[in-house]
């Protein structure tokens, strides 16, 4: 799953100084020339556009790892299936999917529920040991065993990395603790750690760093937390899980996973064992706007469904194409993914549920992915280039930007692509809901995404006639385009670049320009 929690893009944020709780609740929304944060103009276009108009609901399908339908600014907005009966094991409505009530869980069964898995790199690694572990099969599938050895050497570098990583941040911990235990002081500030005199040199590199880090976060509990804490459980999750060759929990599931257009499995639990990043999305999407509490939702007549494919790991191809087919067939219009990955073994059953999703006029909106690369040169998937070459029509693929109108504007974190990718829209320093009624910042194209879905709804709901291929296009040509310079990571490098060397359109999602283009629309 390519998604970006604090622990993924650690470095990126460093480099940049962007730390998420220094931005502004809902600075998504706010108007650059009102508020001075480059949002998508949300609430002027509330204010001045939509303020008599009448709006129709529309459904918003959330492929991810599950929505908390308990949440306080969430239920009221959650899409309720009311042809089910609660609880009673039947498929009433006949879909093939019994107690359906919030959506469906395609990584889980009456067993319980995939929580972690494999990278798919490493289940690649692992089925075609099974054919090249015998020397006697290596010389009847030369070519085969080229790749395989291609693959291996990536994934025993990505392995040792991670080993290599966890190892490090480990011993930094341990080697903090045992200063802080000098100090007599687990929360220091700034002051405590100047006055601290290192007794020698790792101590001397812990304090100079920890004091830089401390002029960035309101204390030193928060930067443990968020950095430190969150990179060690990061690290230690690929080498227990996402790289472990022994590690594979899909016997949770109960499915035939050989047989990739398999339909009907899974479970009703919507939710699953941490929904932390699909309540985050469901909240930027459409959050409860009318209520008194935590945040305000892009779109104001939405209903959102759950649809749990979306492991902390990478996703399985079959679950993505029988989640999209499961939106579309309970009326979808339109589709969060904020999720990606690198490698796509079964790419050709996903390319057929998002032809169906098409041909039912169902948008596709995707978050390009965090690893500060061009997929225009290295994919990411799923992707809109089906594998014969031709374009999913109605699919837009987002970067993430910051808050400010400078070379920082495009986040570091962010991938980006002249022609795969088609637009940026906020994804650092969001603030949005979490299981428990909590809210919190998160940062990624997988905030990015859920604002353009948001947006995407909004048009929908307002101007309920046009196509979803209209809807695409007017989100495109209403950007705000940028004609400055910015800057990104390439090769762990900062470069400069013209916004129209990362995106198609080279420029911002803008919910006010987007709405007045509709309205000129027939």
């Amino acid at each position: 799953m390519n998604i970006c929690k604090p622990t993924a893009i650690v470095a990126a944020l460093l480099l940049s100084g962007l730390v998420a709780s220094a931005q502004k609740h809902n600075w998504q929304s706010m108007d650059l020339q009102k508020d001075s944060v480059f949002g998508i103009s949300v609430e002027k276009a509330y204010t001045e556009l939509l303020k008599d108009k009448k709006s129709k609901t529309v459904l918003v399908a959330v492929i991810d790892s599950g929505i908390d339908t308990t949440h306080e600014d969430l239920q009221s907005v959650l899409w309720i299936n009311s042809k089910e009966k609660r609880g009673n094991g039947k498929d009433d409505d006949k879909n093939h999917y019994a107690d359906d009530i919030y959506g469906w869980n395609f990584i889980g069964s009456q067993k319980g529920n995939v929580g972690y898995d494999n990278l798919e790199l490493t289940r690649l690694i692992r089925q075609q040991q099974k054919h090249f572990g015998s020397l006697n099969n290596v010389s009847k599938d030369t070519a085969g065993l080229y790749q395989y050895e291609v693959l291996k050497g990536k994934y025993d570098l990505k392995l040792s990395e991670a080993q290599q990583t966890l190892v490090g941040i480990t011993r930094f911990v341990g080697m903090l603790d045992t200063m802080l235990n000098k100090m007599g002081n687990t929360n220091p500030t700034a002051a405590d750690l100047q006055a601290y005199t290192p007794q020698n040199p790792a101590e001397s590199q812990i304090k100079q760093m920890i004091a830089q880090q401390l002029e960035r976060y309101p204390d030193f509990k928060a930067f443990r937390t968020t950095e430190l804490d969150a990179a060690v459980t990061h690290f230690k999750e690929q080498v227990d899980y996402q790289l472990n060759l022994d590690f594979d929990p899909r016997d949770i599931v109960g499915d035939d996973y050989n047989n990739p257009t398999e339909r009907y499995y899974g479970s009703g639990d919507a939710t699953g064992p941490d929904a932390d990043h699909g309540t985050h999305v469901a909240g930027i999407i459409g959050a409860d706007r009318k209520n008194t509490l935590g945040i305000q939702g892009i779109a104001n007549d939405v209903r959102i469904m759950s649809v749990r494919a979306i492991p902390n790991g990478d996703e399985r191809d079959k679950d993505v194409a029988n989640a999209i087919r499961y939106a579309v067939d309970n009326g979808a219009k339109v589709i969060n993914m904020s999720f990606g990955k690198d490698y796509s073994p079964n790419k050709n059953v996903v390319d057929d549920a998002v032809k169906y999703a098409i041909s039912k006029d169902v948008l596709l909106v995707h978050a390009a992915g965090n690893d500060a690369k061009n997929i225009d040169i290295a994919p990411n998937y799923p992707s809109r280039v089906y594998q014969n070459g031709d374009t999913a029509s109605a699919w837009i693929e987002v970067g993430a930007s910051g808050p400010d109108n400078d070379e920082t504007l495009a986040a570091s974190f962010s991938n980006y692509g002249k022609v795969n990718v088609d637009v940026f829209a906020p994804g650092v320093g969001i603030y949005s809901s979490t299981p428990g009624s909590k809210y919190e910042y998160h940062d990624g194209t997988s905030m990015a995404a859920p604002v353009v879905t948001g947006l995407a709804a909004l048009i929908r709901s307002y101007y309920p006639k046009l196509k979803a291929t209209q809807v695409k296009e007017i989100i495109l040509k209403s950007v705000v385009k940028i004609d400055h310079p910015v800057s990104i990571m390439e090769n762990d490098e900062p470069k400069t670049v013209q916004m129209t060397d990362l995106c198609r359109t080279g420029g911002v999602v803008n919910a006010y320009k987007a709405l007045e283009l509709a309205a000129t629309y027939k």
